[in-house]
This record gives structure tokens, sequence and C-alpha cells, in this order.
């Protein structure tokens, strides 16, 4: 999935990803991400990433994160001075259209894997002495 995460109200968001599901809302996801085709106008699916490595995270990421409740994750995705702080402090004084969180806003603000204990992030920046890696 191609595209760059925005920070909305309740943190960032992958466009491409909302607009696939944001038909389920609340409820549970049950059918595999598409997206519409301007061109023929009609949905096509989005293929499921071939990548073993990005495969792996992306199942460590479900298996760590999935059970915290919503407000948990908007607690997470705001800590101060992470990406989506980061860049919704930013837009105070500089322009970015759309709040866009570039991937070096990323991987800067995320220098670590948080898989292990789960920190509490509120208001607190990661230890660089002490990562959590999985």
């Amino acid at each position: 999935m191609r595209g760059s995460f925005e920070a909305w109200q309740y943190g960032p968001v992958h466009r491409e990803a909302y607009e696939a599901f944001k038909r389920f809302g609340p409820k549970a996801i049950t059918e595999e991400a598409d997206k519409f085709d301007p061109v023929t106008g009609t949905r096509k699916p989005i293929p499921v990433p071939l990548d073993r490595d990005a495969l792996d995270v992306i199942q460590k990421v479900i298996q760590f994160y999935g059970p915290n409740s919503a407000s948990e994750l908007v607690e997470l995705t705001h800590s101060k001075n992470g990406p989506w702080d980061y860049v919704v402090n930013e837009a105070k004084s500089n322009a970015n259209l759309g709040l866009k969180i570039s991937d070096a806003i990323i991987a800067d603000r995320f220098k670590f894997l948080w898989f292990g204990s789960k920190p509490s992030f509120k208001d607190q920046e990661p230890n660089e002495d002490q990562p959590l890696v999985a």
C-alpha cells in the first residue's frame, strides 16, 4: 500500500487504509481491503504484501497492539514528541498541507520497536538508553 500517514484528530491515518475499511465503522472488519478505481468506476482488491519482513512486522503489531482499546491507542499515538504530536505542533508555525507525517519523521520519532513490556507514553519520550525490542 502506497501513500503516507496524516495527522487526524484521533491519531495518524493512512488514507488508503481508511477508505478501504471506513464502511465497517466501529464494527469488526470482516472483508479484505479494496479500493475504488476511478478509471473503471469499480472497486479492486488491495493486494496482500508479499515482503516477508513487512508481514512479520504487521503480525507483531497486531499481536502487541490489537488488544488495546481505542482510547489506549489514541494515547499511544498522541505521545509527546511522537510523529503525530510533532507534526501537529509544527503545523502551528509551518504550513503542512494535509498534516502529512513523512516516513522521515516516523523513522526519526520511532527509533525503537516497542514490543515487549508496554511502556506508558503519556507525556514522555522513548528512553534511547532502554529500547524495548521484540
